[in-house]
């Protein structure tokens, strides 16, 4: 018959460490791809053929915009719509400045493909380390 299994004790040390590891983890998971610019989604202003929009900056260095042919029904917006954006504070310029930069949602297949890698090979990592403790458990419950 089989010893019986006793797992090993770990210190608190050793507890706190893999705490401020896995927060470490969780936070690069998380802040670094936005930090790369690489989880963001892509805005591109398009505008409708009726509607110029000239960019610049005034004397104090503020971005200023300037909008020609800029009416709700050519940026698609019908009269509801305008009710709608009017009551929440917008003029027809403001509102343009959002409907006019539709969100891109193109997902990046070689992005999925590495974070399935990375997930694989983490699991991977956790069997090997944990392979004799593994093969003692279940020789302690079936044998």
């Amino acid at each position: 018959m089989a010893q019986k299994y006793i797992p090993p004790q770990q210190r608190k040390i050793g507890q706190i460490f893999d705490v401020a590891c896995l927060l470490v983890m969780v936070f690069a998971v998380l802040f670094v791809p936005v930090w790369l610019k690489i989880a963001v989604p892509s805005r591109v202003r398009v505008l409708p053929a009726t509607v110029q929009l000239t960019e610049g900056t005034d004397a104090d260095g503020n971005p200023t915009q300037t909008w020609t042919g800029l009416t709700w029904e050519a940026i698609g917006q019908n009269a509801t719509m305008q009710e709608r954006w009017q009551a929440l504070g917008y003029t027809v310029e403001g509102a343009a400045d959002i409907v006019t930069q539709p969100f891109d949602y193109t997902l990046d297949v070689g992005g999925i493909a590495i974070t399935g890698v990375v997930i694989l090979g983490y699991f991977v990592f956790v069997l090997v380390l944990s392979r004799r403790e593994y093969k003692d458990v279940i020789a302690e419950k079936f044998e």
